[in-house]
């Protein structure tokens, strides 16, 4: 069973591959001369690259967070099951 995450992963890739070639194709058909459409995708080629680099430093960011998350849990748990362990225990001396 793929997670909440893998399907998110899947449905981003092929949302930006289908927006990819839904541009190419807009861009060949598009009636401009072949150095505007050049220039065009040029722009527009730099414009994603920095977009691409934006979002590749927030995700980045956002795995951070959570990888910080997950190890706060995993340290705390432990400490949580003893306390449950202990109380467990002591009600059952009582």
């Amino acid at each position: 069973m793929a997670s909440d995450y893998e399907d998110f992963g899947t449905f981003f890739a092929g949302f930006v591959i289908g927006s990819l070639v839904g541009a190419a194709a807009a861009l060949l058909f598009a009636p401009q001369s072949g150095v505007q459409t050049r220039t065009m995708i040029r722009d527009k080629s730099i414009e994603l690259k920095d977009r691409a680099g934006e979002s590749a430093a927030d995700l980045q960011q956002r795995g951070q967070l959570v990888l910080e998350e997950q190890k706060a849990r995993f340290i705390t748990v432990p400490e949580t099951d003893e306390t449950i362990v202990e109380e467990e225990v002591g009600m059952e001396e009582a």
